[in-house]
């Protein structure tokens, strides 16, 4: 059952003419919220944060988008793949794209990345902040309750001045219980699942919790990712 409360919470609006993936999440996140999605390599956490930066910026909201795999080139071939244009908004400014790729691929310390994160102002200014994938960014720097409780704490921060952060996490990549605050105050709890039947590979968002909107929200979502179309709904996979 999913977790959803409500207020009178702006909407960060997502509507794209392809997909009801608005519909279906609410129509849009809350502003001013934390969301997480959780799922293991291959779920397709990529493809769906892809998903909603297009749904966002085609909605007139500003996005900051942090990488930890992919180059500047590798983001924008990958969203044209997908028919998901984004050169305008990069060249306006509307669209930020920050790759960490470089320092996540050497044998730099990484203890430091969260402290250099927090205080990296100028990621933050837009409406929305995208790290994927934010346990690879700091599988080093989340050891222990109280850094975690920190991170949390700057992201709520964020949220109180109007930000949206959403974040995607892979739970192998983080030792003990590092992501549990993470999974406890999120107002936004998104975990994939992949499952194979018949040589079939289904991938669904499974709504875990939703707070903060007055409209429906399904609880489970099940999609697809296809070139030169992008995120594509499974209809009678949706409850």
């Amino acid at each position: 059952m999913v977790e959803v409360t409500y207020s009178l919470a702006d909407v960060l609006r997502l509507r794209i003419s392809r997909d009801d993936l608005h519909d279906q999440l609410g129509q849009g996140l809350p502003a001013g919220t934390i969301t997480l999605i959780e799922g293991p390599k291959g779920s397709g956490k990529s493809a769906i944060l892809q998903r909603m930066a297009f749904g966002f910026l085609s909605n007139d909201h500003s996005v900051t988008c942090i990488s930890t795999e992919l180059t500047v080139k590798d983001f924008i071939d990958q969203m044209y793949c997908l028919d998901y244009p984004i050169a305008s908004w990069l060249l306006s400014g509307r669209l930020k794209f920050v790759p960490v790729y470089p320092l996540i691929g050497s044998s730099r310390n990484r203890k430091d990345f969260l402290g250099m994160l927090m205080s990296s102002r100028e990621l933050f200014a837009s409406d929305v902040i995208i790290i994927d994938t934010f346990s690879s960014l700091v599988s080093n720097s989340l050891r222990g309750d109280e850094n975690s409780i920190n991170v949390l704490g700057f992201f709520k921060k964020l949220a109180g001045m109007g930000k949206s952060v959403i974040i995607s996490v892979d739970p192998e990549e983080v030792e003990g219980e590092a992501l549990s605050p993470f999974e406890s105050d999120s107002h936004v709890y998104l975990s994939l699942v992949v499952s194979q039947v018949g040589g079939v590979i289904s991938r669904t968002i499974m709504v875990k919790r939703f707070a903060n909107t007055q409209h429906r929200v399904s609880p489970m979502i099940g999609f697809r990712i296809e070139p030169n179309v992008g995120m594509v709904i499974e209809i009678t996979s949706v409850v």
